[in-house]
């Protein structure tokens, strides 16, 4: 077995050891932030780790009622800006913990008086040792160059971080229901494997959700670009209306991912337009009516609360990128040109 697909299945009980061990430390930040006041919320980010900074957004505006923005660190390291950060809560994320302009956002941002956490898998890393808090991936050495697990558990810190400037009783429950939900879609790796096939001489994919799982969109076409080296883009299903739609055709693959909740509607509209457009369709749903229009149909389990799908709902994506990868005959362990770990300045 591959690294990435070992570490791909190893998910679940990451998010379950996460949870038992990060909890407490949520709590803690959620009170500090209470305590000093704290009215709004910047993350700086690259790559992956961006992608769950979206998830931490729409979490953190929808449980906790405070606006946030999602950073560009350019802005002091290249443009030396002035920025007033003194009530904000300032987050940096990192898989390896060394992406040193996340690391001198943080450090900047602490000076104007922030207060400051890092999300990383590395205690002892820079981004750990120059934030005020640190809340742990818990995921363990990730081999595969394509980050799994520490997505996942990126998302599952926003979840408790959120659920915890919420207020919520118990922070452990859901993350304990989206590690089933995960284990569950497991189920749909020999369906993926054998109809993965169907794409390996594609050269470009549209990825569409909405809302929560915006950000599995994102990271469902950054797994693909990084591993089938095609040409891929994620959308919001709103974006994706506001012009890209023009450019699908017959036969024009795209992944769609519609789980039931308040974007569910949008998203079986949206698809609807694409059959008439004879796009060829990977859809990833627990609802029938959705998926009965799709060319290849991914039968989530139903009953996951909309908060969570994003966890579980990437595990096909992940899937999908890995068995693509294989057909095209790549190595998804260690895709070209790239490295474990991005410097970025």
């Amino acid at each position: 077995m591959s690294y990435m697909l070992e570490e791909i299945k190893e998910q679940p009980d990451v998010i379950v050891g996460l949870a038992r061990e990060q909890h407490t430390i949520a709590r803690e930040i959620a009170a500090q932030v209470k305590k000093r006041g704290i009215n709004f919320v910047v993350m700086a980010a690259r790559g992956t780790s961006d992608h769950s900074c979206v998830y931490g957004k729409y979490m953190l505006e929808i449980c906790a009622a405070m606006p946030v923005a999602l950073a560009d660190p350019s802005v002091f390291t290249l443009y030396d800006a002035k920025l007033n950060l003194q009530n904000a809560l300032v987050i940096g994320v990192s898989q390896s913990g060394e992406a040193a302009d996340v690391a001198e956002y943080l450090e900047h941002a602490k000076k104007t008086g922030a207060l400051t956490l890092s999300i990383t898998n590395q205690p002892g890393s820079l981004l750990a040792k120059v934030a005020d808090a640190t809340m742990l991936c818990e995921a363990g050495v990730e081999k595969a160059v394509a980050a799994t697990k520490t997505y996942t558990a990126e998302l599952a810190v926003f979840y408790l971080l959120a659920s915890a400037m919420q207020g919520a009783d118990c922070l452990t429950d859901g993350l304990s229901r989206a590690a089933e939900a995960m284990h569950d879609a497991f189920v749909l790796e020999p369906e993926i494997c054998r109809r993965s096939e169907r794409f390996r001489y594609a050269e470009s994919c549209t990825v569409v959700a909405r809302g929560l799982n915006y950000c599995t969109a994102l990271e469902t076409a950054l797994k693909l670009t990084e591993t089938c080296y095609m040409n891929t883009r994620g959308f919001s299903g709103a974006d994706f209306l506001h012009g890209p739609i023009a450019a699908v055709h017959e036969g024009a693959p795209c992944v769609i991912f519609a789980p039931t909740g308040k974007a569910y509607p949008f998203m079986l509209d949206l698809v609807k337009r694409l059959c008439k457009r004879e796009a060829d369709m990977i859809i990833v749903s627990d609802d029938f009516d959705i998926l009965s229009m799709a060319t290849i149909p991914l039968k989530m389990a139903e009953g996951l609360n909309e908060t969570l799908t994003p966890l579980a709902y990437i595990v096909t994506g992940q899937m999908l990128s890995y068995y693509l990868s294989l057909s095209k005959g790549n190595d998804p362990d260690k895709p070209r040109g790239l490295s474990k770990v991005t410097v970025t300045l």
